[in-house]
């Protein structure tokens, strides 16, 4: 599976044309993505990317940074950073009046998030390889974790998993690791920053 990805990314710089490589992170909602965002822009333009609340579906539309460049161990790379909507088989306003939301702000919001996981999955045709991020406080082999890595999968898209949250007392990261064993895999705190030099050499090591 490495050297297939290597081989593909290897593939995409053949073509002069190509100045960067769009990565789109996928996740469910609450894993972590628009935290994780935020970390990389904040650490490397020094703009944040994205809002982020423990509300589930918080971005509801595809938010884009581009031209973010990229150094590890003097190599550099250009990318274009795309947060995606969390991805969920059902959308329910019942998720949003939990969190304190009237009722019609929560199916309006609702509306919202399913379209925002349509933009994300259509988005599967542009991006060139993504960064799925699970919450390993969580069992990760859920319907929806399943569904996502299925979708890239039969997409040929190159993934690197992370496994987030690992600075929270319960975090089992190997359970990760265990579900997907088929891709690479991060531990990472985006909240943190634990680790994310780490996923900057594993990003430009498999890109350039």
């Amino acid at each position: 599976m490495i050297k297939r990805l290597k081989e593909f990314f290897n593939s995409l710089f053949s073509d002069s044309e190509k100045d960067d490589v769009s990565i789109g992170i996928y996740g469910p909602p609450n894993a972590g993505k628009s935290t994780l965002a935020n970390q990389i822009s904040i650490d490397l333009t020094g703009e944040e990317m994205a809002n982020v609340s423990e509300v589930p579906h918080e971005t509801r539309a595809v938010e884009k940074k581009e031209k973010v460049e990229i150094e590890s161990d003097g190599q550099s790379l250009d990318i274009n950073l795309l947060d995606m909507p969390g991805i969920s088989t059902n959308v329910d306003f019942k998720d949003f009046t939990e969190h304190g939301l009237e009722e019609d702000d929560a199916k309006g919001r609702a509306k919202e998030a399913t379209k925002g996981i349509v933009e994300a999955i259509k988005y599967l045709d542009d991006v060139d390889a993504c960064l799925v991020i699970f919450d390993s406080t969580e069992d990760p082999y859920t319907q929806v974790n399943v569904t996502i890595i299925g979708n890239l999968e039969a997409k040929d898209i190159p993934i690197l998993v992370l496994a987030n949250k690992i600075d929270k007392e319960d975090a089992e990261p190997d359970r990760v690791r265990d579900a997907f064993p088929q891709h690479p895999v991060v531990e990472i705190s985006a909240k943190e920053g634990k680790n994310i030099d780490k996923l900057y050499q594993e990003i430009v090591e498999r890109l350039s």
